[in-house]
C-alpha cells in the first residue's frame, strides 16, 4: 500500500481552517488538520512545499516511522508551523489505518474508558449580570461545566473573550478580522480587585455541583497568580487556566506553594519537552495541549500517558482553531483515556460547517459521544470547500494603561 497523492485546503465557514487529505492506491483516503490561529497559510506552505512530496510512495500505515522521518529528520525541530503541519499528517494516516482495520480510533488505543466525555461551554458576559445570564443558558442546556469571564468595572476595555455590549446569546468569538491587530488594554489592579469577588457570586448563584473554570490568558506575573490562585480557593475552581506565561515554568512552583486550586495549562505547547517537566513535579493538574499543535495523536498519546503517571489529567484546547477533524482526534483519546478530564468545546455545529465537515460525532446534555465510524468518522466535502478561500487575520494584542506591550 502507498501513498499516491495529498491535497491541502485552506478556508471555511467564518475560519481559515486548513485541511489535508492524503489518498493511497486502493483508494482509501485520510483526513487531518493544521489550522495554525491567524498563521494559516504557513503550515499549508510546508505541507504543500516540503513534506508532501516526502510522503508520496511512503506505506501510510508506517505511521510511527513516518512521524520519526519528520521531525527527527528535521535539523531545526518543532514549533507550532512544524507541528501543525506534522500532526495533520499523523492524523490523516491514523485515520486510514482506523478505516482499513474497519473500526473507530478509540478501539486502536485500547477501547473506550468511558460512554461518553464531558466538556465545558464559554459564559461570558459584557458584566456580572450579563455573565449570569449566559451561564444559566448553558445549565439550562444541560452543561455542567463553564468557564466564566467577566468584563471587569472601569477597565478601558473588556478583555480577553468578552463582548464589549451585554446580550450574547451563546459562544463569544474573538472578532480576528484584518491583518492589523486591535488592541485590548489590560489593568490587572481592577482584575484582582473584581475577579474573586465574582467567581465566588458565579458559586452562589448556581450552587455546588457546576464545575467552574476560568482563563486568566497569561495575564499575571507569577506572584500575582499565586495570590489570585489562593483567593478564589473557597470558590472550588474546576480549573484556573494559563494563570502565567507558559515559557516560566517556575512561577508553576510557587503557585502551587501557595494555592491547591487545580492549574490548567499548555495550549500552546507543541511537544512533550514543553510539558514533561510540569508533569513529572505535579505542578499541573490538567495538560491543554491540543492534537494539531502538539504534532498529532502519535506524540499527544504519549503525553497523555506520561500525565497518567503524575495524576494530570487531559483537558485538549478546542478552541475554534481546531476543525472538526482534529476534534474528533481529541474525542477518541478523550473515549479512550484513563486519565481523562475535560473537553474544551465551542459550538462548531453550523450547517455550513456540518456540510464542509459530515460527522456523527454528538454532543447533547454537555457531554460527547464518539462515532463508531472507522477512522476518525469525520468526512471532508471538496465541493463545499470550493466556496471558501483564506481571509487574513490577526489575534489581538494587549497593552497595559500606560501603553506597555503585555502578554495574549
Amino acid at each position: 500500500m502507498k501513498i499516491t497523492d495529498a491535497k491541502v485546503f485552506v478556508g471555511g465557514p467564518g475560519k481559515n481552517y486548513v485541511t489535508l487529505k492524503i489518498m493511497t492506491d486502493q483508494g482509501v483516503y485520510g483526513l487531518g488538520d493544521a489550522t495554525l490561529n491567524n498563521r494559516e497559510t504557513l503550515p499549508a506552505a510546508y505541507l504543500r512545499d516540503y513534506l508532501i512530496p516526502n510522503l508520496i510512495g511512503k506505506d501510510p500505515r508506517n505511521s510511527e516511522e513516518i512521524w520519526q522521518f519528520f521531525y527527527r529528520g528535521a535539523y531545526f525541530r518543532g514549533g507550532p508551523i512544524a507541528m501543525a503541519a506534522y500532526g495533520a499528517i499523523d492524523m490523516a494516516l491514523w485515520d486510514i489505518k482506523g478505516k482499513l482495520a474497519n473500526m473507530p480510533l478509540y478501539q486502536l488505543f485500547g477501547g473506550k474508558s468511558r460512554d461518553g466525555a464531558m466538556v465545558y461551554a464559554h459564559a461570558t458576559g459584557a458584566d456580572l449580570p450579563d455573565l449570569m445570564d449566559s451561564v444559566a443558558r448553558y445549565v439550562e442546556q444541560g452543561y455542567k461545566a463553564v468557564r466564566v469571564q467577566c468584563g471587569v468595572p472601569g477597565m478601558p476595555t473588556k478583555g480577553y473573550a468578552i463582548p464589549e455590549t451585554k446580550g450574547g446569546q451563546g459562544d463569544f468569538i474573538t472578532d480576528f478580522s484584518g491583518i492589523i491587530p486591535k488592541t485590548e488594554i489590560w489593568d490587572t489592579d481592577r482584575y484582582m480587585r473584581f475577579m474573586p469577588d465574582a467567581l465566588a457570586d458565579v458559586r452562589d448563584r448556581f450552587g455546588p455541583d457546576i464545575k467552574i473554570l476560568h482563563d486568566v490568558h497569561h495575564r499575571l506575573l507569577p506572584r500575582e497568580a499565586a495570590e489570585f490562585a489562593k483567593a478564589v480557593e473557597p470558590v472550588g475552581l474546576y480549573w484556573l487556566e494559563d494563570p502565567t506565561p507558559a515559557e516560566d515554568q517556575n512561577a508553576l512552583k510557587l503557585i502551587r506553594q501557595h494555592s491547591t486550586t487545580p492549574i490548567a495549562i499548555g495550549e500552546v505547547f507543541n511537544s512533550i519537552w514543553d510539558c514533561n517537566t510540569l508533569i513529572e513535579h505535579e505542578l499541573i493538574d490538567f495538560i491543554r495541549i491540543a492534537v494539531t499543535y502538539g504534532g498529532g495523536i502519535t506524540p499527544v498519546k504519549r503525553i497523555v500517558d506520561l500525565a497518567g503517571l503524575h495524576h494530570v489529567r487531559t483537558g485538549f484546547h478546542g478552541a475554534p482553531s481546531h476543525s472538526p477533524i482534529s476534534m474528533a482526534a481529541q474525542h477518541h483519546l478523550n473515549a479512550w483515556a484513563p486519565n481523562f478530564g475535560i473537553q474544551e468545546y465551542l459550538v462548531l455545529g453550523t450547517p455550513d460547517c456540518d456540510a464542509l465537515f459530515p460527522s456523527e460525532h454528538v454532543m447533547e446534555n454537555g457531554m460527547v459521544n464518539v462515532s463508531d465510524a472507522p477512522g476518525l468518522g469525520v468526512d471532508f466535502d471538496e465541493t463545499e470547500a470550493a466556496k471558501y478561500e483564506y481571509a487574513e487575520g490577526s489575534h489581538p494584542i494587549v497593552r497595559l494603561l500606560d501603553g506597555t506591550l503585555w502578554n495574549y
